[in-house]
């Protein structure tokens, strides 16, 4: 059994209450709540994302030289015909935009990387890429046509590629189907 403790004496009292003379009550009695914590980011995931960066930033010059009009097109095995139809008549919502035009070989691809997890984060379905049609260029044909054709196809999040309808762009940008994350499916 608890002893009850002793009442306080005068002189107890009178010092406790000078040494609390000048506290003030708080404003309210509710403690501010800390913001929740960042969702966690799976980490081979991003291990992946920055091994295909490397492997992108370490791609040997890619030899294939496009023609300005010349229509690009990939898509991964098993994607249905109806997909693909809708993709190249551009009846899918762009969620992004990527304009690659004025960038070197070297800075379009570091953009595209970035921009390709950006997307991948946000859970983007389709995207267009506009890499030109190189009326600005030395030779005066596409040089991130080629590039850009060939960085998406490495890309395991790219489903499907095609180049755009004339009003999007033409052959100088494509439309890209992303996969849905596996949270969204």
């Amino acid at each position: 059994m608890r002893k009850k403790p002793s009442p306080l004496s005068d002189d107890d009292s009178d010092l406790f209450r000078s040494a609390v003379a000048d506290v003030r009550p708080l404003a309210s009695d509710r403690l501010p709540v800390a913001p929740p914590p960042p969702p966690p980011q799976p980490q081979k995931r991003l291990e992946d994302e920055r091994q295909v960066l490397q492997d992108m930033l370490s791609d040997p010059e890619y030899p294939e030289l496009l023609e300005t009009g010349e229509e690009l097109f990939f898509a991964r095995s098993g994607l249905q015909h109806g997909v693909l139809r809708k993709l190249r008549r551009g009846q899918y919502s762009i969620g992004a935009e990527l304009d690659l035009h004025g960038l070197t070989a070297a800075a379009a691809r570091e953009q595209l990387a970035a921009f390709l997890i950006a997307c991948r984060q946000r859970d983007l379905r389709c995207v267009r890429i506009i890499h030109g049609k190189g009326n600005g260029s030395v030779q005066r044909r596409p040089v991130l046509k080629g590039k850009v054709n060939h960085w998406l196809q490495q890309r395991d999040e790219v489903l499907a590629f095609c180049s755009a309808r004339p009003v999007d762009g033409g052959t100088g940008a494509v439309y890209v189907l992303l996969k849905r994350t596996p949270a969204a499916t």
